[in-house]
């Protein structure tokens, strides 16, 4: 079973997609108890991963974390799954964002369950990445209300990124604009308690 996984190892780095999945799929067959079975489960989402058919990666690698909880291979599982989801977004914040929130929910607390995984720093860095993108629609959102002096809904998305986001770079435009929505319905002591917040910044 060792040399079949072997084999389609090779097949896989080589990119020959149909021959590795014909041979993973053999072992995963025939061969149920072998802890090599679980290794080319692995193997397959890693396939469609590499042919860059993100869902169905996706799909196969929540399988196995369904399937194998505990397996010392977890934290490259939850890795692959956000980046199947993070593949997926489009990294223009203005388009629909969905996938990018995927991602972040898949990545939340990666750190503090796997804390000594290798991917550590690059879902940390991607993770980032993906809560600006996000601060930035909220942001981009609020902007299309202030041209239309849609004062409530500005407030209401300006507040949706500090409440999400407090670590983004965009927080200062974002109390900036609070500041204004809320002059503008006459909320005063909310309209100071804003700029305060944004002087607190320099």
């Amino acid at each position: 079973v060792e040399e079949q996984y072997e084999l389609g190892m090779r097949f896989l780095r080589r990119g020959y997609y149909v021959r590795a999945m014909e041979q993973f799929n053999r072992i995963r067959n025939y061969h149920r108890d072998d802890p090599y079975a679980i290794q080319a489960e692995l193997a397959i989402a890693d396939l469609y991963y590499d042919k860059g058919e993100w869902d169905q990666a996706r799909l196969a690698y929540m399988d196995f974390q369904r399937s194998h909880p505990r397996h010392d291979q977890l934290d490259y599982v939850v890795y692959r799954i956000g980046l199947c989801f993070y593949r997926k977004a489009p990294r223009i914040a203005s388009r629909d964002q969905a996938w990018t929130r995927q991602a972040v929910n898949q990545w939340v607390g990666f750190q503090a369950r796997f804390p000594d995984s290798e991917y550590g720093e690059e879902v940390a860095e991607k993770f980032l990445e993906c809560q600006e993108r996000l601060a930035r629609k909220e942001l981009l959102i609020a902007r299309f209300y202030e041209r239309r002096e849609a004062w409530v809904a500005v407030g209401g998305r300006a507040e949706g990124l500090l409440n999400g986001w407090p670590e983004s770079s965009h927080v200062p435009e974002a109390l900036s604009l609070l500041s204004v929505a809320y002059a503008w319905q006459g909320n005063t002591v909310e309209a100071q308690d804003a700029q305060t917040r944004l002087a607190d910044l320099d």
